[in-house]
């Protein structure tokens, strides 16, 4: 077990961190980007790893990077990553805005590899993060303890993990193995034998359960897929350039200083341009599937719409769904040998950020215009909360579409703060100066 010092410690090392990264290293002082380590849990960086397949595509225009919209000159651009990969000329010939997912995770990981000052650290799981005080009980910064037993103190801290996994009530209890949310897609499909002729039933109406509808009959082509839904049908995203305006960078402004009540009626009208559609070319291409099955005579899956399951069990090894048809009221049981949940995220705070409040004895989790945690307390320390400010900072605030400039936000604040601080304060350490 080692203890280390750092300036910043970013907690997580997916697009909003990365972009803190280069920000870092494009804005901010050098010995502040010398001082400033990522730390993330996994092996490798990919990008939507659950469900990184071949076919899926961004929903969001490649410049809408890392970087572009705050310096269309940086060589950290998704241009860059073309033209250093030698595919610039072919995906130019795609005519496409929107890259393939694939795409998007290789430059994210060209990125992370391309980084020359901050640190970058795989396979570190954060299991907590505490504060730390002096003899006289002021808040000086912030302990990190990390999966293996390591500890990192750091004054300015990071945290942009993401929300945790949407599991409803009704499968919370079920066994790991056979309820599969889409998180987890691609690893639980590597377990599972392309052979085998399983019932599967999947939970949910937008994006991610039609990306594994239409995965599903290739990765297990002997299966039976039923798609369980609420809604009526399928329905495209909500998207046109009137509302494209709202998820512009320089929209976070005008929505931050709207009132809340305001606020809530801008987030519920955006909802259904995020959460509950499907992008139109996947749309197009499952309308394709089931007709060519229904022609062939392979129609191997079904969508089962405006019907709600209310209850779910483990009997003798299978799923048993009860199944509610919200058009009759009829009441009627589903059994299945898998359950893929295309349920989203809970729209709680991650648990390692309700913890971090708790420890604090903070009455509410606030962030002020620049991500920063509103603290109850004066202070020289700073975290910031990068991915899960929807209901401050809008509904762009977990996608692609504000990256760049909100990790100048953050790196922007770090650095005012920095500069009211005494300057042999600025990388002292202060560990002498910590409680017992």
């Amino acid at each position: 077990m080692t203890h280390r010092d750092v300036e910043l410690l970013a907690i997580g090392a997916g697009p909003s961190n990365l972009a803190l990264a280069v920000a870092l290293e494009e804005i901010g002082p050098p010995d502040l980007a010398e001082s400033s380590i990522i730390v993330e849990r996994n092996p490798s960086i990919e990008w939507q790893s659950g469900l990184l397949l071949p076919w899926a595509k961004s929903q969001v225009s490649f410049l809408k990077d890392l970087a572009t919209s705050r310096d269309p000159c940086s060589p950290f651009s998704f241009l860059s990553y073309l033209h250093e990969s030698g595919r610039l000329d072919q995906f130019v010939n795609m005519g496409s805005f929107t890259p393939f997912r694939l795409e998007i995770s290789g430059y994210l990981a060209w990125v992370a590899a391309s980084l020359t000052k901050v640190r970058l650290e795989l396979g570190r799981a954060c299991s907590r993060v505490e504060p730390r005080r002096d003899t006289d009980g002021r808040l000086i910064g912030w302990l990190t303890r990390l999966a293996d037993g390591d500890t990192v103190f750091s004054r300015y801290l990071v945290i942009g993990v993401g929300r945790d996994p949407y599991v409803p009530r009704a499968f919370a209890d079920l066994p790991h193995d056979r309820v599969v949310h889409s998180t987890r897609y691609r690893h639980r499909m590597a377990q599972l034998s392309a052979e085998v002729p399983y019932r599967v039933a999947i939970i949910g109406g937008a994006q991610s359960a039609a990306e594994m509808f239409r995965a599903l009959q290739e990765d297990l082509p002997n299966s039976d897929v039923t798609w369980v839904m609420r809604s009526i049908g399928l329905n495209a995203d909500e998207g046109t350039k009137f509302i494209n305006e709202l998820y512009y960078p320089s929209y976070v402004d005008q929505f931050y200083d709207t009132p809340p009540e305001g606020r809530e009626q801008i987030l519920r009208e955006m909802h259904r341009t995020n959460y509950t559609g499907t992008a139109p070319w996947l749309l197009d291409a499952l309308y394709s599937d089931l007709y060519l099955g229904r022609l062939t005579g392979r129609d191997r899956g079904r969508i089962v719409p405006m019907t709600e399951v209310h209850s779910a069990r483990d009997a003798d090894s299978e799923v048993v769904l009860d199944l509610t048809d919200l058009r009759t009221g009829t009441v009627s049981e589903l059994r299945q040998d898998l359950i893929f949940l295309g349920t989203g995220f809970t729209p709680q705070m991650p648990s390692l950020v309700r913890d971090l409040a708790a420890s604090l004895r903070l009455d509410r989790i606030e962030v002020s215009r620049q991500y920063r945690l509103v603290l109850e307390e004066p202070t020289t320390a700073a975290c910031y909360l990068q991915g899960v400010n929807e209901s401050t900072h809008g509904i762009s605030d977990s996608l692609l579409s504000v990256l760049a400039h909100r990790s100048a936000d953050v790196v922007g604040d770090v650095l005012a703060r920095r500069d009211a601080l005494p300057r042999d304060d600025v990388l002292g350490s202060t560990r002498g100066r910590e409680a017992a």
